[in-house]
């Protein structure tokens, strides 16, 4: 039988004390935090729900010295364009200034989520554009939030496409209606359906500013320079005023690196226009419309609540810079 070695009883060398090294994580989520990690979480969600829900009903947020008309367009389906209508809206009204949500989708998700009855037989958006019916008659007061209103779209509007290529004028039936309702609005946001038919282009001659909800998947990007040459168009030839003023990054999931990858090729390509702050992949967000609530109301503590709160604010104080700065 072979002689195997005697393990000593102690060691030879003594063991090196243990130091933890700081690492360098060269990933850094953009995703806006869920807590502070001093603070216990419950206290922070409610800190959060009070800031957001702003129960004193103060202006919090800046008033543009105009109104702003926002069109929400992108082609690409279930990028989160009624959803970002729909949380910045309520956001806005929730923090002072006076807000309009057009439905111009014919699947009427914008009404959905703001609970505003869209069924058959209730006047809508429809009706303006091929009737000329006053906005204001078609306009509802939006439940619980007093400064925001919403023109509703019901199964109607399916048809408006076909209906409005004989109508006289029929790019700028939108714009005729918004400038004709009798008090002003701080901001009006156009939720349009996914699509570059002309109820988008109604949409597009309306605004003065193009808001493009982005999802940070690979597919999000194809297709996006077809919206840019359609809005130049828009531009050229019936509307001068129009700016692609902010891109806006939804379903950001800090798991994984395409997502990162997506954002920065969007910063590098569209550059300031782009919001600091991005809207994660959030549970709360999703149900929020099965309730018929925005996740401002349904969930004020959530994350995606306080990604949608930070939107608005960078929003509103963008305005209000850009309006000082023609002005200086």
């Amino acid at each position: 039988m072979p002689n195997l070695p005697v393990e000593a009883d102690t060691p030879t060398t003594a063991p090196r004390p243990f130091t933890e090294e700081p690492v360098a994580d060269a990933y850094v989520s953009r995703e806006t935090q869920s807590r502070e990690e001093d603070d216990p979480p419950l206290a922070m969600e409610a800190l959060r729900a009070v800031q957001i829900l702003n129960p004193s009903g103060e202006v919090t947020m800046p008033r543009p010295d105009r109104p702003r008309i926002m069109c929400v367009a992108n082609q690409k389906g279930g990028v989160g364009k009624t959803t970002t209508t729909v949380n910045l809206a309520v956001a806005l009204a929730l923090h002072g200034n006076r807000v309009l949500v057009v439905d111009l989708d014919p699947q009427g998700n914008a009404s959905t989520g703001l609970n505003v009855p869209h069924h058959a037989g209730i006047s809508d958006v429809y009706d303006c554009l091929i009737d000329n019916v006053p906005l204001a008659e078609v306009a509802q007061q939006v439940e619980g939030i007093p400064n925001l209103w919403c023109v509703p779209a019901t199964i109607d509007l399916a048809g408006a496409e076909i209906e409005l290529v004989s109508v006289v004028a029929r790019e700028s039936r939108l714009a005729r209606a918004i400038a004709g309702h009798p008090e002003p609005f701080d901001y009006v946001f156009i939720d349009c359906p996914p699509s570059l038919g002309l109820l988008t282009v109604n949409a597009l001659v309306a605004a003065r500013e193009v808001l493009i909800p982005i999802q940070c998947e690979y597919y999000a990007l194809e297709g996006l320079n077809q919206l840019i040459n359609n809005i130049n168009l828009v531009r050229q030839h019936l509307n001068p005023n129009l700016d692609v003023s902010t891109i806006i990054l939804t379903m950001y999931d800090r798991r994984t690196r395409l997502a990162d990858a997506v954002e920065q090729d969007v910063r590098n390509h569209f550059g300031d226009k782009v919001l600091q702050t991005v809207i994660p992949r959030n549970v709360r967000v999703s149900e929020a419309p099965s309730y018929g609530q925005s996740v401002m109301t349904y969930d004020p503590g959530s994350r995606g609540a306080t990604s949608y709160f930070e939107a608005a604010l960078e929003i509103a104080e963008r305005g209000v810079d850009k309006v000082a700065g023609h002005n200086a």
